[in-house]
């Protein structure tokens, strides 16, 4: 007579993503069911910055007092997993990639929501994985898979993502535990029991529902939802975004809402309602030559990041909003009233530093210090203590200094490249518009801090002058098109982004 095996079930997530805890639930449940469980984890980096595995082996038969006790498996074998559970959708990429998954036997259970790599985030261009070849390799290499967006159904029902998977798990029916053993385990459990057990019974339900349901539409939400709120979120300054919203809701066409909300949003957060308004003046000018919406739309949305580059007063604000410490301590699920400590790891460089002075003040240190060091200056490393008063206050005092922004010498520097940029969109705007789109996509280039961004901004304001114009001009005197320079502007771009990454 054969012998049972274990049902195999390998849960990959990132660390802070609660895989241990669901690890400890589906473990629970076997043990309420009277099943005999064992659970191993591969630990990663933890709080989102590696990859963790816990591999998970339940015997379906409950063994007698006295008999043969089953024998497990610390690690899960390629092609010889039951089931997968993923917190987010390039885990589950993962380990279909290793070849854990069998189109024979596998159950994938992922969230299809993303959280991006380092990999993914560090890219100076668009670095992003495809979603779709993610869940087609999953379904093609799979027996069978759910996948939905656990993360915006989490925050529908006020619950977490692992619970959401849990659910999912108990209505898939691969394991012999049952939604009230999942439940008992979670209660027994004792953490945010309200709300997992919320999470879990609204798993099964979109599970039971049929494929249809598993599906959470993606929509794009009307002007005057993303208006309410973005207002909501910028607290004083809401006024002033809804006002400059309003005019620019009158002027421009629908199709542009989206990206100029956020845009004015973004901005407005940064500086000010006239550091928004000088935004929709440089969109304005480029806005009359385009004859549908796409270039402006791409120029919009390229501007509006460029502006809002993170100087050392910007990094200094976003460091001490309330909302931050409000974030760590719940994604290091910290009990309510243990104390938080939290150091931030400052590296500025001597152009960051001066760079927030007045151009009178910052230039003639800057010429000195180009001059010292003209491979790349210098760093400063500081640890800050952002939850002891002294050191929240240093680099509260910090972000007060956003008034000397437009008087500054990056301000300066960045606003010349960026002229230098908009003219060049506006000049081939008048001759063609799939020229004029390749241009202004080259504001993606200028990213990053510090010496990468320096290298950058030189290399694109050398493109602009070298070899842009000039084979904008000789298209305009050959009078044979602009293919050629459009492709030569494509390329130099991907160039310059992929050199980037070297």
């Amino acid at each position: 007579m054969a012998a049972r095996r274990p049902v195999s079930i390998l849960i990959a997530a990132l660390g802070g993503q609660g895989g241990g805890v669901l690890t400890e639930w589906i473990v629970g449940a076997a043990a309420h069911a009277g099943y005999t469980a064992q659970a191993t984890s591969i630990p990663g980096v933890a709080q989102r910055t590696g990859a963790t595995t816990y591999y998970v082996e339940v015997f379906p038969e409950r063994v007698a007092v006295g008999g043969p006790e089953p024998v497990f498996s610390l690690y899960p074998t390629p092609g010889d997993v039951d089931v997968i559970i993923a917190s987010e959708l390039l885990e589950a990429g993962r380990t279909v990639e290793m070849d854990y998954a069998s189109p024979a036997r596998t159950t994938v259970i992922a969230s299809t929501h993303r959280l991006f790599s380092i990999a993914e985030k560090s890219a100076p261009g668009d670095g992003v994985f495809p979603r779709e070849a993610l869940e087609a390799a999953a379904r093609a290499l799979s027996r069978r898979f759910v996948g939905f967006d656990a993360l915006a159904l989490a925050r529908q029902h006020q619950t977490e993502v692992n619970a959401l998977l849990l659910g999912a798990l108990a209505a898939s029916e691969v394991v012999p535990m049952t939604a009230a053993d999942f439940e008992a385990a979670i209660r027994e459990g004792g953490v945010a029991v309200d709300r997992n057990v919320r999470g879990l019974k609204a798993g099964v339900e979109l599970v039971v529902a049929g494929p249809g349901a598993t599906e959470i539409p993606r929509r794009d939400r009307p002007w005057p939802e993303v208006k309410t709120e973005r207002a909501s979120g910028l607290g004083a300054r809401g006024r002033a975004f809804l006002a400059v919203a309003a005019r620019a809701e009158t002027e421009f066409p629908e199709p542009l809402h989206a990206v100029l909300g956020e845009a004015l949003a973004r901005l407005v957060d940064y500086q000010d309602a006239r550091y928004a308004e000088a935004f929709l003046a440089r969109v304005r000018r480029v806005r009359v030559l385009d004859p549908g919406v796409r270039l402006t739309g791409i120029f919009a949305r390229r501007l509006a990041v460029w502006m809002t580059y993170e100087d050392a007063i910007r990094v200094a604000d976003l460091k001490t909003r309330s909302g931050r410490f409000e974030r760590i301590r719940r994604e290091n699920a910290a009990p309510e009233g243990a104390v938080l400590v939290v150091t931030d790891y400052l590296k500025p460089d001597l152009d960051e530093l001066y760079g927030i002075l007045p151009a009178s003040i910052g230039g003639p240190i800057a010429r000195w210090a180009e001059r010292r060091w003209p491979d790349g200056r210098p760093t400063i490393g500081q640890h800050v203590r952002t939850t002891t008063v002294l050191g929240f206050l240093r680099v509260w005092l910090l972000a007060r200094l956003r008034g000397l922004r437009p008087s500054s010498l990056r301000r300066q520097r960045e606003f010349a490249l960026m002229d230098r940029w908009e003219e060049t969109v506006r000049a081939a705007a008048g001759f063609d518009e799939r020229l004029a789109c390749e241009v202004a996509e080259l504001g993606n280039v200028v990213k990053g801090y510090g010496e990468v961004r320096r290298r950058l901004s030189g290399a694109l304001a050398r493109l602009l002058d070298e070899e842009v114009r000039p084979a904008i001009e000789a298209d305009r005197r050959a009078g044979a098109g602009f293919a050629r320079s459009t492709e030569l502007v494509r390329a130099a771009r991907l160039r310059l982004l992929s050199e980037e990454t070297r």
